[in-house]
């Protein structure tokens, strides 16, 4: 018994020696190791900011900063080293950016990644250079780079968030919202009674003057888009707002045509030598012609079947005239390599064929690394083209 006591006292003496011995020890190395580590950091913002001098964490709590921005640090010269989180192809891209005195970009370090390593992790190490003494004012204008659009794309945007977090920290004012927030605000303003749902009109009659109809979803009216005014136009044929005669009528005329359009199947069968691609066709009262056909994406030889790296065909909607031009164009669904050929779901590239003939074309910008999906769809378009010339021969 007296052995187990004596046994215990040890051990418990032993314990509280060495407990004192480790304070002892962190309390001569944590400033040590603190110290290390500041400097180690500052190294990182020096990286960005070399001329910085030293560094201070700025207080962000009563500001609103873009949702990427995690950390900001004050520099000596009057710069900002500023953390962001973004996702490029793959989530965990955080990027440091280092803003001079005088709101450009000084450098930029690819902090972490979980970009694909030959593609995107490379693209990021070469974009840092682009973007060097960019501002607010041409940021927008770099271009990213073919074969990692997303990576690319998400890296530029977050240095455009580094730079807008200036502005607002100098007491500046900036529109953080997206361009899509900002149109659905302008489509809101002009037809409350929307209640912010609306659906973009596809248009099957050339439409003078109108850029874009947006259609409320609980049929409450709709929206023209005319340049830079948003033209409200409710469900009895009526204008909202306080426009110019011009304008007003333009949006009343375009409302009215699109309300008054019908459309008619086209029976397929009656049809010789039409593209097996062709998935549907309608006519207007008017005879233009409404398309959805099948377009042979990424990996595809010869355009005539899919390939298994895309899983489907794209599929396309397009209208035309029986003239053979383009009204509008819309990409319904596709598979192709995301972030690469998934660029054909975008306006930007498919509202490139709205007014284009078969003479016209081709005169459009290829996706950017995505040259097979490309290539599918301006054959889809082709064979468009070809549909509306047999439909005319026989009617």
């Amino acid at each position: 018994m007296k052995k187990s006591i004596k046994s215990i006292v040890v051990l418990v003496v032993i314990c509280a020696i060495v407990s004192v011995i480790m304070a002892i020890t962190n309390y001569i190395t944590y400033p040590i190791i603190a110290k290390n580590e500041q400097q180690r950091a500052n190294g990182a913002l020096l990286e960005v900011l070399p001329d910085g001098g030293s560094f201070e964490e700025f207080d962000i709590s009563s500001y609103t900063l873009p949702l990427t921005v995690s950390d900001v640090y004050l520099a000596e010269n009057g710069g900002y080293a500023i953390k962001l989180s973004t996702t490029g192809y793959s989530t965990g891209m955080v990027i440091m950016c280092g803003i001079s005195p005088d709101g450009r970009v000084v450098g930029t370090k690819l902090v972490s990644s979980s970009e694909t390593p030959a593609i995107g992790g490379v693209a990021a190490e070469a974009y840092r250079e682009k973007v060097i003494g960019k501002d607010v004012s041409n940021i927008d204008g770099v271009d990213t780079v073919s074969g990692a659009t997303k990576t690319t794309a998400a890296y530029r945007n977050a240095v455009k968030d580094a730079l807008n977090s200036v502005i607002i920290l100098g007491g500046g004012n900036v529109d953080l919202r997206s361009d899509e927030e900002i149109l659905n605000d302008n489509l809101s303003e002009a037809l409350p009674a929307a209640e912010g749902e609306f659906e973009k009109h596809f248009f099957v009659e050339e439409t003078e003057g109108v850029d874009a109809i947006y259609l409320a979803k609980n049929n409450t009216g709709a929206v023209c888009v005319i340049g830079e005014s948003f033209v409200a136009v409710d469900e009895n044929g009526n204008v909202t707002g306080a426009f110019e005669e011009s304008l007003a009528q333009t949006a009343i005329s375009a409302v009215s045509m699109i309300n008054s359009t019908t459309l008619s199947d086209i029976d397929l069968s009656a049809y010789e030598n039409l593209p097996k691609h062709l998935v549907s066709a309608k006519r207007t009262d008017s005879g233009n012609y409404v398309m959805e056909i099948k377009g042979a994406g990424y990996g595809i030889t010869g355009g005539d079947e899919y390939h298994p790296a895309s899983g489907e065909y794209i599929l396309i909607k397009v209208s035309m005239t029986k003239e053979g031009r383009v009204i509008d164009c819309l990409t319904l669904s596709q598979k192709e390599t995301d972030g690469i050929g998934s660029v054909c779901a975008e306006e930007s590239f498919y509202g490139q064929f709205d007014g284009k003939t078969p003479e016209t074309y081709g005169e459009i910008d290829a996706i950017s690394g995505a040259t097979l999906t490309t290539d599918g769809y301006k054959k889809a378009i082709v064979r468009a083209f070809e549909c509306v010339k047999i439909f005319e021969e026989v009617k």
